[in-house]
């Protein structure tokens, strides 16, 4: 029995994997809709679709999925979405920084709101936190496998001409000014290096340190967000404690 219960553990986990992943694709696919039909579906004549699709294979998103959002383009699909900002404040007051892509404002509204409000946040107006994040290009390389130390990652970026690099023990975080997200990406990639993840993303000028006993109900806040269909991207300034 405790074989079973063993496995069963192990697929309840393979399967919300699953769902996330799933989920993460749909939202993907939304965006990779939006930008070709705004710009067209050739990545060479679309700097924003190009973005996506760079985003959807550091995702490892199957190339059916791509390609069945940018048909969904090309054909007509008469769908609009509309990009939306909620700003907000989560426990102990840190920010909160919601991007959506939605067909019902309404509805992502309300869904928004109550996700923030049931774990002791509150909403607030346009511009109240939005200042306190900066827009920057990021891209994230796994060091499992890359036979290269933190001075030769240094090297490598500033030839790149980033602005920024951040080391842990299992990755290096690189940080670029938007303008030069594509330059900085292409001589890193010329470079022989592989991301996990390579977006434009909003980086808080500070962080706050989230209470110990607020640490469930703000992670719980981020996962009601980022759980709704509408819901591109969550930002906040929270800092988190580090792991033992």
């Amino acid at each position: 029995m405790s074989g079973h219960s063993k496995w069963h553990n192990i697929q309840g986990r393979k399967n919300a994997q699953d769902a996330k992943r799933g989920k993460i694709f749909q939202k993907i696919s939304r965006e990779l809709f939006m930008a070709a039909k705004q710009g067209g579906s050739d990545p060479n004549n679309n700097p924003a679709l190009r973005l996506v699709m760079d985003k959807a294979r550091a995702a490892n998103m199957p190339k059916d999925n791509v390609k069945r959002a940018l048909d969904k383009a090309d054909g007509g699909d008469a769908t609009r979405y509309d990009e939306v900002t909620y700003e907000g404040y989560g426990p102990a007051g840190i920010a909160v920084l919601v991007q959506a892509l939605t067909d019902n404002k309404n509805r992502t509204s309300s869904s928004v709101r109550v996700a923030i409000t049931r774990h002791g946040g509150t909403m607030a107006g346009a511009g109240a936190v939005s200042y306190m994040f900066d827009r920057r290009g990021m891209f994230v390389i796994d060091r499992e496998d890359l036979d290269v130390d933190e001075d030769q990652m240094f090297e490598a970026v500033l030839e790149a001409g980033a602005e920024d690099l951040e080391t842990t023990d299992d990755e290096f975080t690189v940080y670029t000014d938007p303008k030069d997200f594509t330059a900085v990406r292409d001589a890193l990639e010329a470079q022989g290096f592989k991301f996990t993840t390579s977006e434009l993303t909003m980086v808080p000028q500070n962080t706050v340190p989230v209470p110990p006993e607020k640490l469930e109900t703000m992670q719980n806040m981020i996962d009601a967000l980022e759980d709704d269909d509408d819901v591109q991207n969550v930002y906040t300034s929270a800092e988190w404690p580090d792991e033992d």
